[in-house]
Parts: structure tokens; sequence; C-alpha cells
């Protein structure tokens, strides 16, 4: 990048001052060279910051120092004005919605139908009745269309974990999404031989050590890419401004409960185009985690809207729902979206970190989503809302990932597109305990046996995530071969978990 080619370019953005020069350009090529900001995100970074200058004066960012001088400014009558071409770097306007009193008063009351509609289940033998009770539940719905239950299901809130629901295309549940929004996976494979544990092993725990943060309170204060945080979406309405500066401190970091990032081997069984990667045994970085702090307040404040909104019976009543002809079900639709892009960032926080330090970059990365909504339609082009509620999207050639416990295997698979799972397969082994029984149940020097026998280093974690309280992974993916077909399979060695003073709510 020429200095004097940026220099001109940050010029077309608008009527900066001579004094400021100087400033920008030091600034911009710190960006490029320490960041390695592209230049093209260098000049859209500045003309947000010319544009709205108080916005980045006032929240911790790159630009803080230079933003005051420019909102300094401003107030002395010496607004920095953009051109057209500046103008042409800012993000499209979104709405921004206040909401209307009387239709905050606004509630009606459905009743279930008789009787539930049909749904597939896979691997029955394996759940417990109080999923199978609540899936029930979810397809007496008015709004139900269609569902099918995946084989790690177990009790939640409303909509079961592994529980999958296509609703009318107007209508969204948050509960049904679930608490942590956007939990999802992430593996990055590298192309390094599996022998590097034996011969770095302090190295590969240092770097989950430096490079992670969990749990309540967990936040990070380098960044990698706070690109994310520039979304136009952060202005749409009064509760997604309100986190955005929570949201920008825990960028990089990881919840609770089955939360986790770890070094394994991925052992890849088949040549495959869509993989695209040899057969082979390969070192790999999976994290699982979610939108932390801010999906957990936006899913906490629209859940609770929705159950004002939307009365049931009590059997139901967390299946409430928000009408996205609404601007309620907008509002959450927005933060929902938002809180999925949020969530893949701070997966790409973590493993861009670690990568770095490497001095390696992964020759392939696979990723998914397991709590969301799609607008999606059905094989008879039924447009519909599928809610995947702990359950990984699985339509044809679909790559995901599967986990199965601290000591036990997870596996990329490719999706197969089967219409009575509504194009979904399960989004790991499932539990067989409640929290509070694993801690009542479960010793420490049981679990620090079976890591031992199976060779896995764990930093952090508790009892509740024991090996034990999981079911069989291996049985789970055996109740869904017409899902989805095992690609690869990722076994666990150093494996990095929140401590057990870092509690937050968990469903899963």
């Amino acid at each position: 990048m020429e200095t004097t080619v940026l220099l001109e370019e940050i010029l077309t953005l608008g009527d900066i001052p001579e004094h400021l020069h100087g400033k920008l350009l030091r600034i911009a090529n710190g960006l490029h060279q320490k960041a390695e900001y592209p230049k093209e995100r260098i000049l859209t970074l500045f003309a947000q910051m010319l544009d709205n200058p108080k916005k980045f004066a006032y929240s911790k960012n790159k630009v803080t120092n230079l933003a005051k001088e420019i909102f300094e400014l401003g107030k002395q009558g010496k607004k920095v004005e953009l051109t057209e071409a500046g103008k042409a770097f800012l993000p499209p306007e979104l709405p921004v919605y206040v909401m209307d009193e009387k239709a905050k008063q606004a509630t009606v009351a459905f009743n279930l139908r008789e009787n539930p509609l049909p749904y597939q289940i896979y691997g029955a033998e394996h759940i417990e009745p109080g999923a199978l009770k609540q899936m029930e539940n979810a397809l007496s719905l008015p709004i139900a269309v269609a569902g099918a239950l995946m084989p790690d299901a177990h009790q939640g809130y409303g909509l079961p974990i592994g529980g999958v629901l296509a609703t009318t295309n107007n209508t969204v549940i948050p509960y049904a999404v679930g608490v942590d929004i956007a939990c999802r996976m992430c593996l990055s494979i590298f192309d390094i031989r599996s022998d590097f544990f034996k011969r770095q092993p302090h190295l590969l725990q240092r770097t989950l050590s430096e490079n992670t943060k969990f749990g309540m309170g967990g936040e990070t204060a380098r960044k990698f890419d706070e690109s994310v945080m520039d979304k136009p979406e952060w202005t749409a309405t009064k509760i997604i401004r309100d986190l955005k500066d929570k949201a920008y401190r825990q960028l990089g970091s990881s919840g609770t409960g089955n939360h986790f990032v770890e070094w394994g081997i991925v052992e890849v069984l088949a040549d495959d185009d869509l993989l695209g990667i040899p057969k082979g045994e390969y070192l790999a970085l999976l994290s699982h985690s979610g939108s932390r702090g801010f999906g957990g307040a936006v899913a906490d404040y629209y859940s609770k809207l929705a159950m004002q909104r939307t009365k049931l019976p009590k059997e139901a009543a967390h299946l409430a729902w928000l009408d996205m002809n609404n601007q309620e079900g907008q509002e959450y639709w927005i933060a929902m979206n938002l809180a999925g892009d949020y969530a893949s960032a701070n997966h790409h926080e973590i493993h861009q970190k670690i990568a770095k330090v490497l001095g390696e970059y992964p020759i392939k990365i696979v990723e998914n989503h397991h709590n969301f909504a799609w607008k999606e339609a059905l094989a008879d082009g039924t447009e519909v809302i599928v809610h995947r509620k702990g359950a990984t999207p699985a339509g044809r050639n679909d790559l995901g990932i599967i986990p199965g416990s601290m000591t036990e295997p997870g596996f990329v698979v490719r999706g197969k597109g089967e219409p009575d799972s509504l194009n979904s397969a399960s989004h790991g082994a499932g539990r067989l305990m409640s929290r509070t029984k694993a801690l009542n149940s479960i010793t420490q020097s049981a679990m620090k046996k079976v890591l031992e026998e199976k060779g896995v280093h764990l930093i952090g974690g508790d009892l509740d995530e024991a090996p034990m309280v999981y079911k069989n992974i291996e049985t789970v993916i055996a109740s869904q071969t017409e899902l989805v077909d095992v690609l690869a399979k990722f076994t666990p060695k150093i494996v990095r978990m929140a401590d057990a003073n870092r509690k937050e709510k968990r469903e899963d």
C-alpha cells in the first residue's frame, strides 16, 4: 500500500483540514501494517468516523483520539462534510424502531390444536419422555407446519434441545431459537502433522490459555478483526444500541457450560470434493460458543415480550411467538441475525489469533449455527420459518460439525437434504443427565480418571460437563445415517472450558 496514493484516497472522502492529514496517514499505515486492514476497510472506517465522530469518540476503538478532535471541530462549526465518494462508503440506512404505545398493550390468546401434527423422530429409543412431550406441544401450535426430533434431543424450555420446528412464514418463536442465539461450531484444519501434540504440547496449551476468555466477565482487550461492530444493524433498535458496548468488550470470548475451544486431531476418512482435503490426520482447532451476553439479553427480552403478546396454555407458554409482519417481530429478526454475525465473528477472532501464534493458516474452515431460525421452503414449496434449537443444518451438501464431549470424538458431516428431518441433524451427543444431577453425582476423581484414560488435558471445566453426562456419540451418529454422511472424525486432545466459578444460565 503506497502512502501517497492512500493519502490521496483519504482526501477524496471529505473536506479534511490539512493539519489532520498526517494523523490520518499514520493511523492508516498502522491499521494496514499492524492490524492487516485492507485499504477499502480503512477508507470505510474513516468515512464512518468522519460522518459520525461523536459515536467513535465515545467508544473504545482504533480512531478514538482522532474522532474526539474531529468532534470538537464540529462543535466549533467546522464539521467535516463528506463528499459523494465518502458517502459511498457509508452503510445503507436501516429503520430505527420506536415502540408504538398501543402495540405494547396488544395481547392475543390462542388455543392449541386438539391433536399435534405428525413428525419424524430419529433415535426415539434414546430420547427422554419430557422431550417428546415438549415436541408434541410444539406441533400442537396453531402456527406449526412441520417438525422433527433429532437423536440427541432432551428437555429444554419450550422447544426441546434437538427439536426442529417449521412455523408459518410470518412467525418466529424466540424460545425455539434458544437462550444462546446462534450458538455454533467452528473447525480450523491445519496442514500440520498430528504428532505436533507430542512435539509442542506446551505451545498448544499456551495458545488456548492466552487467547481464550470464558464465562461471566469474560472480555478481551485485544481484537484481531472488529469489523462486525461496524454493521449498521447496531443502530437499529434501542436494545441493540444499549448492548453494543458490552458486545464489543466480549468479542472473541466464549460462554460457559458446554462451550469450549480445543485442540485435536482430525482424521479425514475419505477423499471428498466438498471437504477438499486428502485422507489423513491433521492438527485441528474446534470451538463451540454463541453470541455471549448480547444474544442472551436479546433472547430474554423478546422471549418475555412474545409471552406477553401471545397467550398460550401453560404447557406451551414458552412457545409464544412474534408476528414478523409487526414491528416487534422485525426487531427480533434483525437482532437474531446480527447475533448470528456476531457469534461467527467471536469464533473467527479466536481462530485467527491462535493461527497467527502458530504462524499457520487453516487449509479448511468448517462452521455452522445450531440455535437459529431460517427462512426456508419445505419440499412442497411451502415457505416457512425453520427453528433449529440444538440441531445442525443438513441440507444437501451442507457441511457441519457434530461434537461429542471433552473426551469423545466429534464428526464433520455432509448433509443429505432429508425432507422428513427438515434438512437437519443432531448438534451433538445430547445430555443423559441434568447439570444439577451431574454436580451431585459425579466426583472429580471419576472425571480425572476418564480424562487420563483418554489422554485428554483439560484446562478449566466442571463436573456438569463430565464425559459421562452425555449419550454415546457413536450411537447418536448411527441413528442419523439417512441424514448425513460422515467425512472426518475429530478427536480432542487439549480442551479449554470455563472455570467452575464463571457460571451463566445454560439451557443445553
